[in-house]
């Protein structure tokens, strides 16, 4: 009797499978790694943060430069400017391989990896909302210990930051971590409650 051959069984063991999931896993994980805008610092060389900023703009890369606007008075004309309220640092949202564009302006000094991602997206925001309020905001580069406190009222309401006192006045100091520096805010201190 002649019988026809079965087609060739494919068997998928234990190991075979768990060993296609681990490899699809580490695949999925590095695309969707690539894919992933994560937050870097950009130290940039001595009086480019706008330059860096504009470059970023023209090259369709994420960036975000926090500034206040100040007021100077020459020959009876007032004039407003844009400071960067972090000198030497440009806040950036790229992807895996948008870091060399980067690289590839010369304003640049280095560029650096933010390893609490959401901590440090919190305290910025936290940041760019408060230069967006009336409130004066400039920056207090020395982190001092103080009191850790809660806005209460007013627009910054459910802000966390800690409190210096310096001539009466009470300054908020709204933190960003990674590069140790910190945006001043002032509020009347009824405004406050301590956490």
């Amino acid at each position: 009797m002649d019988t026809e051959p079965s087609p060739p069984r494919r068997e998928f063991t234990g190991a075979a499978a768990l060993r296609n999931l681990k490899v699809a896993a580490t695949t999925l994980r590095v695309l969707m790694t690539m894919n992933e805008l994560l937050w870097h610092v950009a130290h940039t060389r001595p009086r480019c943060e706008k330059k860096l900023g504009e470059y970023c703009g023209r090259e369709w890369l994420m960036v975000t430069l926090p500034c206040y606007r100040t007021m100077h008075k020459y020959r009876g004309k007032t004039v407003t400017f844009q400071k960067p309220l972090f000198p030497g640092y440009v806040f950036l949202q790229l992807l895996t391989h948008q870091r060399q564009k980067v690289y590839q302006s010369d304003y640049v000094a280095n560029l650096l990896d933010v390893p609490d991602q959401d901590l440090f997206a919190q305290q910025l925001g936290d940041i760019l909302l408060a230069l967006e309020t009336d409130l004066e905001v400039r920056l207090a580069p020395q982190i001092s210990p103080g009191t850790r406190v809660k806005i209460k009222s007013g627009p910054l309401r459910g802000l966390e930051g800690w409190v210096e006192q310096r001539e009466g006045t009470t300054l908020v100091l709204l933190r960003l971590d990674f590069i140790a520096q910190a945006a001043a805010v002032k509020i009347d201190a009824t405004e406050l409650e301590m956490i």
